[in-house]
């Protein structure tokens, strides 16, 4: 083999069938980065790494970011940006959240039939867009004030991954009964193929409207984000002390959100508003009446179980009865037991979804790391507190905003919340203010963190999903989709942070 034969192997080899310019980004970043840190130290160096990483996020469906991003994150250890301990200790402290990944994930999976069951009824029924779109949004915003934004999501995807299988496996002609690869539009015929785009664009739509659900319901209480409860640990707040400290900002900041849906879906903005295809629309409502005219009595029995497994489920994660994780592992053995699922083989199917999500959730964690290990937000946070003390409390809004939309809106909060509370314990401010401060910082990270898919776990498990590539649901194109909200949820926050607090 010459040079020429190797170089083209190794390119056709890295990085598998991504593009070639993706490539030779990536290949230039690995590159670069020494000569940077070389050049101009490790602070310009880190965040250099960390907007190469969120680039791969962006590019998610030209290659998916675990490759590239897990290949910055190893050089970022190789150059003493950060350290495998460091990456541990991130990795360890987010255990709960790994735990939910892997078994509450595969939970839902196994309530997908009632899930879909419930929300075929409710598609064909509810013949609004917009009061279907205002429903999703309402019930995701509800349902993560007590349960966890992921789980929220996972259910989401479910429903919509149902609604694609059936429409894409019946309009390529197929049988709805058949084996169907939905990645496949090659049965896709001309005169169908506006239809798959339209109802893709619907699809793309109703995720939206619940994936910035789970943002103004997550914002709310002391369960409802991970950094909720970190925040509320360290000021000493319990469930309704927590409630009624964050409600003058959640409060105005949901109704602003559901209003937003609203409108957008109305005046059709930022690719909002598109309606559910006639054509999509018959092949569900067959399906449905198929479906209800085939059942068996084995398969009612088996809905019957999914529900009850379900209310199990809510229940559980209301009253907290423990780890979402460890629940969501119980879902899975009460959901498989009575239904006769019993193969290792059919349970895998349910891991698939979940498991690349979490390898990129602990890569993400090394860049984390090195936002940690190399003090990149300090200076921040150290000018936060020379402003005058009236103007700290919506600075700190918009800082944890900013920095919760390109990075982790957990580590963002209890780098902020640690800082304040060495303020409070050094006597420099009053217990008035850090709790004033304390709401600042909540409800930064939790509402214009919706403007990227980085700063929400919520979003960025959507946008890595096996549904995302199917419903040509992008990086960009969520920016795009939740801009409105982002504009109108931040001004409401900040008002209030200014003019309720």
């Amino acid at each position: 083999m010459n040079e020429t034969t190797l170089r083209h192997a190794f390119l056709g080899n890295f990085l598998g069938h991504s593009v070639q310019w993706y490539k030779y980004t990536i290949l230039a970043f690995l590159l670069v980065n020494p000569i940077l840190l070389w050049a101009v130290g490790p602070f310009i160096t880190g965040w250099a790494l960390v907007a190469e990483f969120i680039f791969c996020l962006a590019m998610a469906l030209k290659c998916y970011p675990l490759q590239p991003g897990g290949l910055l994150a190893f050089e970022a250890v190789l150059l003493g940006l950060t350290s495998p301990e460091t990456i541990y200790h991130e990795t360890s402290a987010n255990f709960e959240v790994i735990l939910l990944l892997i078994f509450m994930v595969a939970g839902i999976y196994f309530l997908k039939d009632l899930l879909l069951y419930i929300f075929t009824k409710l598609l064909i029924r509810v013949r609004s867009k917009i009061a279907l779109s205002l429903g999703f949004c309402f019930a995701a915003a509800f349902l993560s004030a007590f349960l966890d934004a992921l789980t929220v999501i996972a259910v989401v995807i479910t429903v919509a991954s149902g609604f694609y299988a059936v429409y894409h496996k019946v309009t390529s002609g197929k049988g709805f009964d058949s084996d169907h690869d939905h990645a496949d539009d090659s049965g896709i015929g001309n005169e169908t193929r506006n239809d798959l785009e339209e109802f893709r664009a619907y699809l793309r739509n109703l995720m939206m409207h619940a994936a910035v659900g789970t943002a103004l319901g997550g914002v709310t209480t002391l369960v409802g984000e991970p950094q909720n409860l970190l925040i509320g640990g360290v000021v000493g707040w319990s469930f309704k002390e927590f409630f009624i400290h964050m409600a003058p900002v959640s409060l105005p900041v949901l109704v602003t959100g559901l209003l937003t849906c609203v409108l957008v879906e109305k005046f059709r903005i930022a690719g909002y508003g598109t309606q559910i295809p006639a054509a999509s629309r018959r092949i569900l409502e067959e399906y449905d009446r198929r479906s209800d005219a085939s059942r068996t009595d084995k398969q009612k029995v088996a809905l019957l179980v999914q529900g009850l497994v379900a209310v199990f489920l809510i229940i559980g994660l209301a009253f907290h009865w423990a780890a979402v994780g460890l629940i969501g592992l119980t879902v899975i053995v009460l959901a498989t037991a009575f239904n006769g699922i019993v193969r290792e083989h059919q349970l895998g199917h349910a891991f698939q979804e979940a498991l690349p999500f979490t390898a990129l959730l602990v890569v993400f964690f090394a860049i984390v790391g090195v936002i940690h290990d190399q003090h990149l937000i300090q200076p921040l946070i150290t000018y936060a507190f020379t402003l005058p003390q009236e103007t700290q409390v919506p600075f700190f809004f918009i800082a944890n905003g900013l920095l919760s939309a390109i990075t982790d809106n957990v580590f963002v909060a209890t780098l902020y919340i640690n800082e304040i509370k060495q303020a409070l314990d050094a006597g420099q401010i009053t217990r008035e203010h850090f709790e004033l401060l304390a709401v600042a910082i909540n409800t930064g990270t939790n509402i214009p963190s919706v403007a990227t898919p980085n700063g929400q776990a919520a979003f960025l498990f959507l946008l890595t999903s096996a549904i995302a590539p199917l419903i040509r649901l992008g990086y960009l194109r969520m920016v795009i989709l939740a801009l409105p909200y982002t504009i109108t949820m931040s001004i409401a926050g900040l008002l209030a942070s200014i003019y309720m607090l």
